[in-house]
């Protein structure tokens, strides 16, 4: 069985899609954060790849179509903030302020648990680029020296994290305009958090997809200065 796996060019394409869509069904069904689709998603990977016993690089490789896609898909979060142009303009210092902030604030985050945790350099400099979209992580992870598979995991994580929390974080603190809200969740949770940030209004989604691309610019500036805090 596991050499079926290792030779098959859409096991992984398969797997991944039929996890997300009985999340997806899971979610609709039930409405209860905690079952994000992309988490029910990845627990159906997960247990798949070892209870047949399929190694990580045959799924990677039998799902890089897949991957090929998720750099124009971030690119297509351009369209609703066309849309949004307006309160762009209105609100550019803030948004610039609300992202750099978030930047720092992540940043600092990684620098202050890696040192008390005692992360080695390696290690540390894996975590750094957690809060960014997949591909720009991946190039500062290999740039840096870190563990690109544990970034991909810690970005992953991070999003489905701000996915299933996001709601709640803006009731608890009471956060309802809905550029801030967007600026909030682009900014610590990437494209994952866009997802949700779309359901919450179209704002908020044109919002939280321009600050996936701001915190992008602002972390590739500032990351390389992190670095050699540890």
């Amino acid at each position: 069985m596991p050499a079926f796996f290792e030779g098959s060019l859409y096991f992984g394409i398969f797997i991944t899609i039929f996890g997300y869509v009985v999340g997806v069904y899971v979610y609709e069904k039930w409405k209860y954060a905690l079952l994000n689709p992309m988490l029910i998603a990845d627990i159906i990977v997960v247990a798949t790849l070892l209870t047949f016993r399929v190694e990580y690089v045959d799924y990677a490789r039998s799902a890089r179509f897949l991957e090929m896609l998720l750099t124009p898909a971030t690119v297509c979060l351009a369209i609703p903030l066309y849309r949004q142009l307006e309160a762009l303009r209105k609100n550019y210092r803030a948004i610039c302020a609300g992202v750099a902030t978030g930047v720092f604030v992540n940043l600092f985050a990684v620098w202050f648990f890696s040192r008390f945790f005692g992360f080695s350099h390696e290690l540390y400099v894996t975590l750094l680029p957690k809060s960014v979209t997949s591909p720009i992580g991946v190039g500062m992870s290999e740039e840096l020296g870190g563990i690109v598979t544990i970034t991909v995991a810690s970005i992953v994580v991070t999003g489905i994290f701000g996915n299933v929390v996001a709601e709640l974080v803006c009731r608890l603190f009471r956060i309802t305009e809905p550029v801030a809200r967007g600026i909030a969740i682009g900014t610590s949770a990437h494209a994952v958090g866009t997802a949700k940030a779309f359901q919450l209004g179209e704002v908020e989604g044109a919002m939280s997809g321009l600050a996936i691309v701001l915190t992008g610019l602002f972390t590739v500036v500032v990351v390389p200065f992190f670095a050699y805090l540890i």
